[in-house]
């Protein structure tokens, strides 16, 4: 597992994906911040009144999938690797009728079967990769946004809570154990208002986690 405990750990927990300051992006992002340290999830993931939904989401996916959404994902799991092995899950799933097959479309361009904790380590440094891109995810000043942000987007998080879904159906009781079941929930809760607020994860894709997501978010509505 180089991308999460060796090598390349250190770009786990601290992405190099940085908004300038002084730029449009970084009033959004304190904005940002300012609202999800009023507690309120709902509100902290809501489009401010005038602004982008591209840029929105931009500094969302940056802010939170990057440094928090990213970040988190990896250090919840990271608790329960003993658990989760090559023998323990020889697949990625997310429950008896949902498996997750591994391609990148450039490296891997076949989905391959493979274990959990491998298919999680393709997924993180795939992930790193495209906010380490420039064209992608431009942190200049005045440089746009490319025209496929939207689906790249809307990619890296139908991935990134596949990892949520298999640490909820196949890992939950350590979880409980490890007494991390509060911060998973509000990692995911907030995760859920975001991809919500904005339409970006097929309600498909949700099915896995349907009835804990109508759970956690029906007190918000």
């Amino acid at each position: 597992m180089s991308f999460l405990f060796g090598s390349r750990s250190s770009k786990t927990f601290k992405p190099k994906k940085n908004i300038p300051e002084g730029s449009h992006q970084y009033e959004l992002l304190k904005h940002a911040e300012a609202t999800l340290g009023s507690g309120n999830l709902r509100m902290a993931v809501m489009l401010p009144e005038g602004e982008d939904l591209n840029e929105w989401v931009a500094v969302n996916n940056i802010c939170f999938a990057a440094v928090d959404f990213f970040n988190q994902i990896n250090m919840l799991y990271g608790t329960i690797t003993d658990f989760c092995t090559e023998e323990s899950c020889p697949v990625m799933s997310a429950g008896p009728k949902y498996e997750y097959h591994w391609a990148d479309g450039t490296n891997i361009k076949k989905p391959i079967k493979c274990s959990a904790p491998k298919y999680i380590d393709y997924l993180m440094t795939w992930v790193q990769d495209q906010l380490d891109d420039e064209t992608l995810f431009p942190s200049k000043i005045g440089v746009p946004f490319p025209k496929n942000f939207m689906s790249v987007a809307k990619t890296i998080l139908k991935r990134l809570f596949r990892v949520y879904a298999h640490i909820y159906h196949q890992h939950f009781d350590p979880v409980i154990q490890l007494q991390e079941e509060a911060h998973l929930n509000t990692s995911f809760k907030h995760f859920i208002f975001f991809v919500q607020e904005f339409n970006l994860v097929d309600r498909r894709e949700l099915a896995p986690l349907q009835e804990l997501i109508e759970k956690l978010t029906s007190k918000d509505r």
